[in-house]
């Protein structure tokens, strides 16, 4: 299980920074999908920095659990933005990354566990 848990962090970290720096760098279909939904490209940055800081944030194992939520959060928001385009096909499979960080926050020992 410990393998898995490492392989799926691995994935999620590299997903995120993908997404985060397309965000970042103000690739043309992100700011395209932004305007489409009636918000100024300026919210790329935020986002896509909650993205990369998260995968950035996998990997030591003392800010692992934090990155694993930020993750959660970066595609959650991603998520809903895709389900208010209407897209409810791709919505529903851009909750399965989020979902799996955020259960792998929960799962993840908080930084003072390893102490006691």
């Amino acid at each position: 299980m410990r393998i898995l848990a490492i392989a799926a962090i691995c994935l999620l970290a590299l997903l995120s920074l993908a997404a985060g720096g397309a965000k970042l760098a103000q690739v043309p279909q992100e700011v395209q999908f932004f305007t489409s939904l009636g918000l100024d490209a300026f919210w790329l940055y935020p986002l896509g920095a909650l993205q990369v800081l998260g995968a950035i944030g996998c990997v030591s194992a003392a800010s692992r659990k934090t990155a694993m939520g930020a993750i959660a959060l970066g595609f959650a928001i991603s998520a809903a933005m895709i389900f208010v385009s209407g897209n409810a096909a791709f919505g529903a499979a851009s909750l399965v990354p989020a979902a799996l960080a955020a259960w792998l926050c929960a799962k993840l020992p908080s930084k003072g566990a390893a102490a006691s």
